[in-house]
Parts: structure tokens; sequence; C-alpha cells
């Protein structure tokens, strides 16, 4: 099993006084994560899924979220399972991508493999591995006017043709009234509210915090988060956010690390030139008028081909 650990308490309470100014984007988890690891809201969203089953109890549900694995920080995806269930569930935010079938996909997999490990099965024996059946959701809380029921790996990917692997993956929009699902929605509409009438502040927080608890929608989460606003502030960002975040550090890093190596590449070339016109009896002063380097630097390079 992949139990998370809920975070400790503290013991501090931050007040208003104490809360940077503006809310932060480097969360280590989004609210979506950071509720469902809590076990009795996990029940919720699965008896919010199967509302047919009311005998199942927030110890019969084996919490499976995984680290992401296309960011180095844990996304918007929820895994757990009940019985013979693997239940997956992808947190589509405000943009529309069929590409969720493909991330559900890979999801899956690398649960699949962690379960097969986890319970010592040999995927590469003679006996047929047991795994639980699984079950792919997408919550999507965007606005959108065609809202299909379902996405195929197949139909959207290949043209509708019958092809080797196939994903079925179930669109979850608003929930029905009342429910986990539907409040969640709710408050992140709230938040998004706010944000554009604040911006990305205290206020904007605080704001939402207070009308939810005032409609009821996510009221006792909220109410135990909220003594702590800073942790609360740092769970509300968007995947979109995260993932901008994260193709501008990609490309800064590969264009620190092109640099490095061209500068590594321009310095191994000054330095054969300064070596051949030394022993062709050029002076180091000429050397360094012609490499437009220092006479310092040529003559360190000289004497270490020379030692």
């Amino acid at each position: 099993m992949y139990i998370l650990k809920q975070k400790k308490k503290t013991g501090v309470v931050e007040t208003s006084d104490t809360l940077p100014k503006e809310a932060k984007h480097t969360a280590k988890d989004s609210v979506f994560t950071d509720l469902f690891r809590i076990p009795k809201y996990l029940l919720q969203l699965y008896q919010a899924i199967h509302p047919e089953d009311r005998e199942t109890t927030a110890e019969d549900i084996s919490n499976v979220t995984i680290k992401n694995i296309f960011l180095d920080q844990p996304y918007n995806d929820v895994g757990f399972q009940v019985g013979e269930r693997l239940i997956i569930l992808v947190e589509c935010q405000s943009s529309w991508t069929k590409n969720i079938i493909v991330r559900s996909l890979m999801y899956l997999s690398q649960t699949y493999q962690e379960y097969i490990e986890t319970t010592e099965q040999d995927v590469y024996g003679s006996k047929k591995v047991v795994l639980p059946e699984p079950e792919l959701y997408v919550i999507f809380i965007g606005q959108r006017r065609k809202k299909p029921e379902y996405l195929c790996l197949s139909e959207e990917f290949f043209g509708g043709k019958e092809c080797a692997v196939e994903i079925k993956v179930k669109i979850i929009y608003n929930g029905e009234k009342g429910d986990i699902i539907n409040q969640y929605v709710r408050f992140t509409r709230i938040y998004n509210e706010q944000v554009r009438k604040f911006g990305r502040t205290r206020q904007a927080v605080l704001e939402t915090i207070r009308i939810c608890i005032g409609q009821d929608v996510l009221k006792e989460y909220l109410e135990d988060r909220g003594k702590e606003v800073v942790d609360i502030k740092t769970m509300l960002f968007d995947d979109e956010y995260i993932y901008r975040t994260h193709i501008k550090s990609e490309r800064r890093q590969a264009a620190e690390k092109a640099a490095r190596k061209a500068e590594k590449k321009a310095q191994e070339t000054n330095k054969r030139s300064a070596r051949r016109l030394y022993e062709r009896g050029t002076s180091i002063e000429e050397i360094a008028e012609i490499l437009e380097i220092s006479a310092d630097q040529i003559q360190q390079w000289v004497e270490a081909v020379m030692a």
C-alpha cells in the first residue's frame, strides 16, 4: 500500500498580519490532492463515484496516489484502491486537452508497476498476475459547451481504428448537488472569481474561505485548513501554472547547459590556437592580442602544455 501521511500540525496559527502579501505558487500539493488524501473525504469521493456502495468504509480504501511522473513535484492526480477496484482521477482545470487520456494511461502503468512490486508478483513468470480492475476519471472544472461523457484513446488519437492499447476515461463535470465533487468544483470556481477580483493575494484566499464556509462548500475542510492560511494559500494554484513554470525551468536549464558547453568548446579551441601560435614563436603578448584573452591566461595554458 502507498498510504500518504498527513501533514503534522505545528501548533502555530498564522494571523492575517503575518501572512505574505502575495499567494505563493511553489505549492507542495494542490487542494485537490490534499483534500482527497484525508480518509473521510476520500471515502466521500468514492461514494460520489459509486453511490450504490454504502458498505465500504474509510478503512477499506488504500490511497495509492503516486509522485507525478511528468514533473518533479506532486500533481493533481489521485489514485486509490477499494477491493478489486483501482480508481484513478485526474484533475483538468481550465484548459481542455485530450492529452489527459495519455496522462491517465501513464499514471495507470506506473501504478500497476508499483502494485506488482508491492504484492511481490512475478510479471515474468508463467503464473498470471492478479491486478485490480481500473477505473479512470477526469474531473473537469472549466467551462465547455460540448461535454463528452467519455474519451477513448483509439478514437481521439488513432481515428477510431482498433489498436493494441485502449483507454477509456470518464469525464466528470460538476458531480451531483452537494457531493464532495460538486463542492470541490464550486470551491475552485469561487476561488477563480476572487482571484479575478483581487489577484493572487491574501484577500483572495480569505474571501474564498469566507464565501465557501458561508455556502457550506468544503466547510469542515476549510475551517480546519483555514487556521493555517499560509498552508492553504500555497495549495491554491492551477496545473497550467505548474506546467508553464516547469517548461520555463527546463528551457532555462537547457540554455544554461548549452552556454556552458559552448564556452567550454571555445576555451578548448583557444587553448589549441594558443599552443600552435606559441610553438611557431609567437610571443605571449601577441597571442593574447590575437585571441583577445589576457596574457596571464595564455601564460597558464602554455605552462600547462609544457609541464
